[in-house]
């Protein structure tokens, strides 16, 4: 007969902790060493307090003069809005329309093979790393002054992002409805077309719009390169030191991406829902999309009906139509300009190659480090100012609805704030130089990693924290060993994208006197030395695909 014995619970033997793994090992080392380049880069530039108390009057004198703010005639206003939506719609419809194929060959279930895939990501990761200036820049020496650059500029950036969401958007999708018209003989056109639009068109829309909003903030600073809308009128008033009017346009600029984005957000939000379910009550763009559903009704038609869901559908193609034949009206894109142009690529490339220092090679490295040093130290002051806003902004870390729906309200209004504007204002203020660029980055760095953060907590899974609350847990435990646990990874994630965005944008920025290798990329194109500015581009997308290949690295590392 055996006796069964119980351990007690003195002999029992906790598992050893296991051994962190050499890449989780690695990846802390790297993060550590960015934010202490980020404490060397802020005291290496001159930031601190004591800067900004001495700012103090020069602000209160730049705001003495904005004051009263000079808003252009009601007909004038008007017509810059419309210039400017009309850039912007057509440089997103461009980036849509060439996207489509791209994302097409790069996504591993329509794929023409292996190679097409490694070619079409690789242009996607050239047409982000290429900043939209540098463009605007060749195609300005190419169309001459006008619209038709800055649209063609933005619509080629842009496909560096819509393409890769579309590529990984179709790689997410079920396979299944491809591989079944494919086991029926079908070809491949007619497996894409049978199986992609349907499921995908709602995603594919929501980017566009959200690309959209980003060409708005973009188009500005194309202004001061001359392409037109706003951007070029902000641009003429402040070089005349009219900062009543440029500011004025600014706050026009403001209200207008603010409107822009929350009706695209909610554009967004209702298609998104509306992909096969019928929505009660919900914004007006849900009961716009969602109106006669009937649910649970599958009747199968050869041809479709002329439902209102149809109706919406053709109406909405109508509009787009409408837009088009607007956009190019209003912008005059000049035909016969634009095939000269073209005729002329291989004389306009000719002068940016070969690439050339100018005689100054140590200038454009020691401007390079400058623009790192700016992008390290706006990194770890937006992250320092951004993390607990986003948190406080979150549903699921704080329970008090009037709290994170205010600070919800704060990022939006931030995020509306192009960093231009803001570059703008902290040059006339701080003066010419790196401390303008980095505060400029720091506040529109709220803003973005606010949002991603707090989006980041809320996607967490739930029922981990409901099973901490039942074992008793306080709200701080659960807070920081179940909801931050499980957004860690993110905020890595989400921490690198802002430094890899603003490696680009403190490059921009320095078309406004706020520091770095842009400021001799703008006096570059303005002497004509475009051999120069090839220089400063192959410096520009080294730096930005280093940065990209470590954030790469890094999200794989502490997954």
């Amino acid at each position: 007969m055996s006796t069964l014995t119980q351990a007690s619970p003195e002999n029992l033997e906790v598992p050893a902790r296991p051994r962190p793994a050499g890449s989780s090992i690695a990846a802390t080392i790297v993060m550590i060493a960015l934010v202490a380049g980020g404490v060397w880069s802020v005291g290496s530039l001159g930031i601190d307090v004591a800067t900004i108390v001495d700012s103090f009057d020069n602000a209160v004198n730049f705001f003495a003069r904005m004051v009263p703010l000079d808003f252009p005639p009601v007909a004038e206003t008007l017509s810059l809005v419309f210039e400017t939506l009309a850039i912007v719609f057509l440089a997103t419809l461009l980036s849509v329309a060439v996207s489509i194929p791209v994302a097409l060959a790069a996504a591993r279930p329509t794929r023409w093979g292996v190679t097409s895939q490694w070619v079409a990501r690789g242009l996607t990761v050239l047409a982000r790393a290429v900043p939209d200036l540098v463009l605007a820049i060749i195609f300005l020496r190419m169309f001459g002054l006008g619209a038709t650059a800055g649209i063609i500029a933005m619509g080629i950036h842009s496909v560096g992002m819509i393409a890769k969401l579309y590529a990984d958007a179709i790689e997410e999708l079920d396979d299944g409805p491809r591989e079944s018209v494919e086991s029926l003989g079908g070809s491949r056109a007619q497996q894409i077309m049978a199986a992609l639009p349907q499921t995908l068109m709602p995603q594919l829309i929501a980017t566009a719009l959200h690309r959209f909003d980003i060409n708005l903030r973009t188009s500005v600073l194309l202004g001061y390169v001359g392409v037109g809308g706003i951007g070029l009128a902000i641009a003429d008033s402040l070089r005349t030191l009219d900062y009543q009017r440029g500011m004025a346009l600014a706050v026009l600029v403001l209200l207008l991406c603010i409107g822009i984005e929350l009706v695209s957000g909610t554009i967004r939000a209702g298609l998104m829902r509306s992909a096969g379910q019928t929505i009660t009550g919900g914004t007006w763009v849900d009961r716009l999309f969602n109106a006669g559903r009937e649910s649970g009704v599958n009747d199968l038609h050869l041809t479709p009906p002329w439902s209102a869901a149809r109706f919406k559908r053709f109406l909405s193609v109508a509009l787009i139509v409408v837009f088009t034949v607007a956009a190019l009206w209003r912008v005059d894109v000049s035909w016969s300009a634009l095939l000269q142009g073209i005729l002329e690529l291989p004389q306009t490339l000719a002068l940016f190659f070969p690439p050339s220092a100018g005689g100054s090679m140590s200038s454009l490295f020691e401007q390079l480090l400058v623009t790192v040093q700016i992008s390290l130290a706006a990194t770890l002051i937006g992250a320092v100012l951004a993390i607990p806003i986003g948190i406080l902004a979150a549903r699921n870390a704080v329970a008090n609805a009037s709290v994170h729906q205010t600070f919800r309200v704060i990022i939006v209004i931030v995020r509306g704030i192009p960093e231009l504007i803001l570059a703008i204002i902290f040059v006339v203020i701080s003066g010419l130089g790196e401390v303008a660029g980095t505060l400029a980055l720091s506040i529109g760095a709220i803003g973005l990693l606010s949002k991603l953060i707090a989006d980041s907590l809320e996607e967490t899974d739930t029922q981990v924290q409901e099973a901490m609350r039942a074992t008793g847990a306080s709200e701080a435990q659960v807070f920081f060993s179940a909801t931050l646990r499980q957004a860690a990874p993110a905020f890595v994630a989400h921490t690198m994208y802002l430094l890899d965005n603003n490696i680009r944008s403190a490059t921009l920025l320095g078309v406004v006197g706020a520091g770095g290798i842009g400021f001799l990329l703008l006096n570059a194109s303005r002497v004509n030395q475009f051999d120069v500015v090839t220089m400063v581009l192959i410096l520009m997308v080294a730096v930005v695909l280093a940065v990209e290949a470590l954030s790469m690295w890094l999200r794989k590392a502490v997954r």
